[in-house]
């Protein structure tokens, strides 16, 4: 199965060598450069983490949480620009820099697609599913110039997560849920969201299911009261970062989920919402490892705070 994916992205890589700097980003639309791009920017946490990733600092970036930049990334987002959000970025600073393509999350900027462009190449990416995040690091890899470095990056990340699913072997079957918001009804993801995807690869069992409209990726998720959160009882349960306290676990409904009684519901960082760059779904992937199965899995060592996973009480 390896030689048979390593063929694959053999094969994919001639093509594009052929063909030049082109890809066709998640709208469909093809962009081409007349050469590699060196003064990117990245209106996203994952695109600055797959430059980061590539060794090719980019120009300006968003906001991670509470922080102007990705700290996580280092000195690679040092002297990046902040743009403010990654919905309601400052485009006069963005054009002020001069960037020579802008790669961006698709559902935050294509309403100002026309804007962006008229800056520099503006390159959607949906950042939603696994298949999106091998989809962008490949095309950001050639857009900046390093192409098999992508690939390298793609393909050593599909055999960690095969090595990984082998090892827990017939442990498989334990459910999980993943939730978000602070709201009386917390947001639930479905099946394709990433984390999710990577933790049914570990065997984990996601009671949120498939969005019944697949392949249609939005919605990647819905709000489900807790009643039915108690119906599901799931083993484990991970909790996105909040900006405000969460109501859900007011609830009195709460203290009666299995995995809230049996201390199996985890705290995550901000790199969960948007994993698709190649430091954090790697980072996202053995942290799942660990929460879900510890005596195979060791928890990543020496993260910044904001990257650490806790238990939540």
């Amino acid at each position: 199965m390896r030689l048979t994916l390593a063929a694959a992205l053999l094969a994919a890589l001639a093509f594009r060598v052929t063909a030049g700097i082109q890809v066709t980003d998640d709208r469909g639309m093809e962009i081409t450069l007349s050469q590699p791009a060196s003064r990117p920017a990245a209106i996203s946490t994952f695109a600055a983490d797959t430059l980061a990733a590539l060794g090719v600092p980019p120009v300006a970036v968003t906001q991670f949480d509470e922080q102007d930049r990705p700290v996580y990334l280092g000195d690679a987002v040092n002297e990046a620009v902040s743009l403010g959000t990654r919905g309601q970025p400052n485009l006069e600073l963005l054009s002020e820099l001069a960037p020579d393509t802008v790669l961006a999350v698709r559902r935050y900027t294509e309403t100002i697609a026309e804007r962006l462009d008229a800056i520099a190449p503006y390159v959607a990416f949906d950042d939603l599913t696994l298949a999106d995040s091998l989809k962008a690091v490949s095309d950001i890899g050639t857009l900046v110039g390093r192409p098999e470095q992508a690939e390298r990056l793609n393909l050593e990340f599909q055999q960690t997560l095969e090595q990984m699913a082998g090892q827990v072997g017939e442990r498989a079957g334990q459910r999980i849920a993943l939730l978000v918001t602070a709201s009386e009804e917390p947001f639930v993801y479905y099946d394709h969201f990433l984390p999710v995807e990577l933790a049914t690869a570990l065997g984990l069992n996601n009671v949120a299911g498939a969005n019944p409209d697949w392949p249609g990726k939005l919605p990647f998720g819905f709000r489900m009261p807790l009643e039915q959160l108690l119906a599901a009882d799931p083993d484990i349960l991970v909790l996105f970062p909040s900006a405000q306290p969460r109501a859900f676990v007011k609830n009195p409904l709460w203290k009666h989920l299995k995995a809230v009684k049996n201390q199996r519901v985890y705290l995550v960082g901000q790199h969960w919402k948007e994993g698709g760059g190649p430091v954090a779904r790697a980072l996202i992937l053995r942290q799942l490892g660990h929460l879900a199965y510890p005596d195979l899995f060791d928890s990543p060592a020496d993260l910044p705070a904001e990257l650490e996973l806790h238990s939540f009480r």
